[in-house]
Formats: C-alpha cells, sequence, structure tokens
C-alpha cells in the first residue's frame, strides 16, 4: 500500500477513541503513583485534566475501565469546564483486564488506533496531537521519557519493558487490530496485556517511540508523589503563552502574572472575574494620571504596570482550567482598550491641568483624542483582522503574513513599561504625542491589510 493510501487511511480512520485506566498501571506493574487520580493539580483533578486535555486534542470517544471510585470520577466530570465528547463507563468488575472479552468488546468500539492511558500524569496537548498526526498502518506508538530507541525510531520492547519501565509513559497507541487479537494472546490473571502486545509487535518491527525529551511544549510528567505534583505545576505554568505576546510579556510581566495566577486559583476567581480586576486597577491609574502631578502620574504609570501584569492572569487561568472562551477573549480586548482609552484620557487630561492658562494647553487634549480615536480603529480593525483569520478569509498570503506581524510585534501590552518610562522622567507630553502617532499609524495599516480580504470575502462565500 502507498504512503498516500496509508495516509488517506488513517485520516478515515486514525486515532480518535481513548481507554482511560485510572485504577491501575498500563503496563499490568503494581500502580507506581501513590497520588489519587482526584488529586487537584492547579485547580484540576489529574482524571479530569487528563479528559479535557484528550478532548481539547481532538481525540473524539472515551471509554473508562473504572473501579470502585467510578461514582467519584462521574461526578468530577460534572464540575467545571465542560466534557462535550461521549464517556462509555465499563466497570472492572463486569470487565475484568485480564480477559480476552473485555478487550475483544473495547476492539469493537474503536476503528483504526485507539489510546490508551492510565491517569498518574498530566501532559500536554501537543503531545497528543503528535500521536495522531505519527500514527502509521499496523503500528503501535509508545511514549518515553527519554530516547532508547535505535536511529529509526524503532525500539526492543523487552529491553525497554524489563529494564527501562521507569523511562515509559503511562500512554500508548495501539492498532486496533491488536485489540482484536487480545484472545490469542496467554494473559496472566490480574495484568493488563499491553505488555505481551508490545512485546509481540517489537518482534514484528511494529512499535516506535515517541520521546518528550527532544521537545519543549510535547512534555510528559508523571505524578507518584507530592515532588511531581510540583514538577507537574511548573510545567504547566511553563506552557503558558499568549497568541499576541511582546518582549516585556514574555520577559517580566509573565514572571510576575504566574504568581498572581496562582492566588486566583486558590481563590476560584473566574476568567472573567480577573479581567475586570484589571479593568478596575487600570481606570484607578487612569484617574491618577488625570490629577496632572508628577507623582501621581509615578503612582498611574505603577498601577498601568500592575494592570498589565494581572491581564495576564486571565488566559492563564483560562487555559490552565481550560474554561477558555470567545466571550472571555472578546471581553479581554475590549477592557484593555477600555483602559488603553482611559489611560490617554487622564494623561491628556493631567497634561492640560497642569498647562491651563498656556498658551498651547488645549495640545494635550487634541493628541488625547486623537489617540483615543487611533486606538477605537484599533480595536475595529484587530477585531476584523481576527474574524478574516478565523474564517480563513485572507485573500493572499502575504496579507495574512502581515497581519500576523502586526499583531505579535505592535499590538502587545510592551507600552505599559514605555509609559511607566515617560512618567519617570517627566516627558508624559511626549508618551502623548507617539501615541497619537502611532496608533493612527497602526489602525491605518490594519485597515490597509484587511481591506483586499474584506471586499474579496462575498465573492468568496459564492
Amino acid at each position: 500500500m502507498s504512503d498516500r493510501l496509508v495516509h488517506t487511511e488513517t485520516d478515515v480512520q486514525g486515532l480518535s477513541t481513548a481507554i482511560l485506566l485510572p485504577s491501575m498501571d498500563l503496563f499490568g506493574s503494581p500502580i507506581r503513583s501513590a497520588v489519587p487520580p482526584l488529586t487537584q493539580v492547579v485547580g484540576i483533578g489529574l482524571f479530569q485534566r487528563t479528559v479535557l486535555t484528550l478532548q481539547r486534542a481532538g481525540i473524539r470517544q472515551l471509554i473508562v475501565l473504572s473501579g470502585s471510585d467510578e461514582d467519584q470520577l462521574k461526578v468530577a466530570l460534572t464540575k467545571g469546564p465542560r466534557v462535550t465528547i461521549p464517556v462509555r463507563w465499563m466497570p472492572l468488575r463486569e470487565f475484568p483486564v485480564d480477559d480476552p472479552r473485555t478487550w475483544e468488546a473495547l476492539g469493537a468500539e474503536v476503528r483504526g488506533f485507539c489510546l490508551l492511558s492510565g491517569v498518574g500524569g498530566v501532559f500536554s496537548r501537543p503531545l497528543i496531537e503528535q500521536l495522531r498526526q505519527d500514527v502509521q498502518e499496523g503500528e503501535a506508538i509508545v511514549v518515553a521519557h527519554r530516547s532508547g530507541a535505535s536511529p529509526d525510531g524503532k525500539a526492543n520492547m523487552n529491553v525497554l519493558l524489563s529494564n527501562q519501565e521507569e523511562e515509559l509513559a503511562d500512554v500508548v497507541v495501539l492498532p486496533c487490530e491488536l485489540l482484536d487479537a487480545a484472545s490469542l494472546v496467554s494473559i496472566d490473571a490480574g495484568m493488563v496485556p499491553v505488555r505481551r502486545w508490545l512485546q509481540e509487535a517489537s518482534r514484528n518491527g511494529r512499535v516506535r517511540i515517541l520521546t518528550t525529551d527532544a521537545n519543549a511544549g510535547r512534555w510528559y510528567q508523571e505524578i507518584r508523589n507530592p515532588a511531581d505534583l510540583q514538577t507537574a505545576e511548573r510545567k504547566l505554568f511553563l506552557s503558558l503563552k499568549s497568541e499576541f505576546e511582546g518582549f516585556i510579556d514574555r520577559y517580566f510581566n509573565r514572571k510576575l502574572s504566574r504568581w498572581f495566577t496562582r492566588i486566583f486559583l486558590m481563590l476560584g476567581l473566574s476568567p472573567n472575574s480577573i479581567t475586570m480586576v484589571a479593568t478596575i486597577i487600570g481606570l484607578l491609574a487612569a484617574a491618577e494620571f488625570a490629577s496632572g502631578s508628577y507623582g501621581a502620574g509615578l503612582l498611574g504609570a505603577a498601577l498601568f504596570q500592575l494592570s498589565a501584569v494581572i491581564d495576564c492572569c486571565d488566559g492563564e487561568v483560562a487555559r490552565l482550567t481550560f474554561t477558555e472562551s470567545p466571550f472571555g477573549a472578546w471581553l479581554d480586548m475590549a477592557m484593555d482598550n477600555v483602559v488603553h482609552l482611559a489611560i490617554f484620557g487622564g494623561i491628556a487630561w493631567g497634561l492640560y491641568l497642569s498647562m491651563a492658562g498656556a498658551t498651547h494647553d488645549w495640545v494635550p487634549l487634541a493628541l488625547g483624542a486623537t489617540a483615543i480615536l487611533g486606538n477605537v480603529l484599533s480595536f475595529v480593525s484587530v477585531n476584523r483582522a481576527q474574524g478574516i483569520k478565523a474564517s480563513s478569509g485572507w485573500r493572499t498570503a502575504r496579507h495574512a503574513a502581515w497581519a500576523e506581524f502586526m499583531l505579535k510585534n505592535v499590538a502587545s501590552r510592551d507600552f505599559s513599561v514605555a509609559v511607566f518610562l515617560f512618567a519617570l522622567f517627566g516627558v508624559l507630553e511626549l508618551f502623548l504625542w507617539i501615541a497619537a502617532a502611532g496608533s493612527l499609524a497602526f489602525a491605518m495599516s490594519m485597515l490597509w491589510i484587511i481591506r483586499p480580504s474584506a471586499r474579496s470575502e462575498p465573492a468568496q462565500r459564492g
């Protein structure tokens, strides 16, 4: 069969089903983790986090071989983010894992490939996405912490399972024909048959190793003790990144925001609530700027920087707890613009008060109005660009690339540091000149970039 036919078949019958074993180790050994499946990791239990990560990675059907804690696991899935994929519960007392008929029944539920996983670890969505991309007809995939494979990615599972089992993650992808062949395998009582299947497949050269050490975004952290929990939490926080992130965001705001995010998670605040907290702090900053004194301007700049830090937290909490929503993303962007409008207006009014009676005391007000106009136009154009991107409506790749460049390198929170520096040196009027010119230039550039795509969109729909 040609590669093209193989890929076509795996697209249709690919990896869309996962089987979870929350009460036992995947390889038939005694459970390595002493941490229960409902243990909280950054606000969500291990079992719930596993299910939601699989759902976000494209798994469309879930089968749970549950033990005595089935009722608790079911309750856990009803709390927090909504699980939208179908979940089938198969109690171990009725479907023991050492009974070939259990796996024959499971094989009948699977087309193409299935993912088998315990819930004693935390893993990234890109890891599962990579597994879904890597499936090849008739081949099993094993996730390992470090490379123990030959250069072609093949591995001797007898060696791995006997000498390096600690290097294996609790995640395996199997072609459905291995499940169908379960009745042909002699299985010891109480043993999960994955070990036997992999040994047999390895002898036929049908096992591939996917390691997690070569890609920082494709990670797996086994949870065996409280220290592992802390490591998993650290990896989750390090994996946070917004789509549009500037230098200051990456190397300053994110460093501070993680501490606030932990506090917000402990308090149980929703992402939208955190957005409003950042907004209130930003409006307080604008009020300080409006008083017109040097000290108040410096305090306003510090509050504005704090608002920018807190503004990172809503997205972090949303991603950590799987509570992202289109409305939340829109509210975040809208409130950012409300704060920016207030900051421009506050600085302009404060400068006007400090220059009252002078010949050109109207200039700050004119600059503030221009900055506000530019910010409003920028908000409209960014909204439009994101809509075009979501609908794949860019007329050419060049327009898409320009829009991506503008959004990632210009539309960021980095200018909060610039505001602080201008306030520190007492030259906020210079900042207002730059803000007025810059916001108009950005808005005009974005409007020019999206204009051809906006005009061509009706024709594409037709």
